[in-house]
């Protein structure tokens, strides 16, 4: 079996990830900072010292990384880098930023951008935390940075990352595998294809890194 590190896992679970991870090879252990949620692990995304080096195979981290300061965020990528195998890889998901800095310039900074889970998500709350759940107390859902598809980029080159690939979806949002050694163009396609989101019928990705 292989190891997926479910970083900030929340209350989802195995079954909520994309398809790739549920095709039976994969073994979730969750790891959140917040007891309620009843993660496999407790902890922070600044400290992971509870894992040992080199020992995951496949990081899986959906809007995590807006949630801790900007000085923070090469500490905790160089954690997600520190944990995996030689031949593992990070999918690093938050708010894409350009998209929504354009929203607030045509004048949609609180009307509903599009609706979620947890109800409708305006350019404020993808900016700084979704307001309603702060508003209830939950202050884990605030937000302190944000990123670009070329800063996400190279904020993950620089904590040792050989290879990059990012994306845009359709709801402000990017999407990166990062890769801890450039894969076979071959492995890299497959899994780039089954994780990437699909815009207009077709998958369209920034690569980072030497070829």
């Amino acid at each position: 079996m292989l190891n997926l590190l479910h970083v900030g896992c929340g209350g989802s679970r195995l079954k909520d990830l994309p398809g790739f991870f549920n095709d039976g090879q994969w073994a979730e252990i969750r790891y959140d900072i917040n007891p309620d949620v009843a993660p496999d692990i407790i902890g922070t995304l600044q400290d992971m010292s509870i894992l040992e080096d080199g020992v995951i195979d496949g990081v899986y981290s959906s809007h995590n990384i807006e949630h801790v300061w900007a000085y923070e965020v090469p500490g905790v990528l160089a954690e997600f880098h520190r944990v995996l195998k030689s031949n593992g890889f990070a999918v690093v998901l938050c708010p894409d930023m350009l998209a929504v800095c354009e929203a607030v310039v045509a004048g949609d900074l609180e009307k509903p951008l599009y609706v979620s889970p947890a109800g409708p998500i305006a350019a404020l709350d993808i900016m700084y935390g979704h307001q309603s759940s702060i508003q209830q107390g939950n202050e884990f859902m605030a937000h302190k940075t944000g990123f670009t598809s070329s800063s996400l980029a190279g904020y993950l080159m620089k904590a040792g990352f050989e290879k990059v690939v990012v994306a845009r979806d359709q709801i402000y949002g990017l999407h990166a595998i990062a890769f801890k050694t450039s894969p076979e163009q071959q492995r890299m396609d497959a899994v780039v294809s089954q994780l990437m989101p699909v815009v207009n019928g077709e998958v369209s990705v920034q690569v980072f890194g030497a070829a």
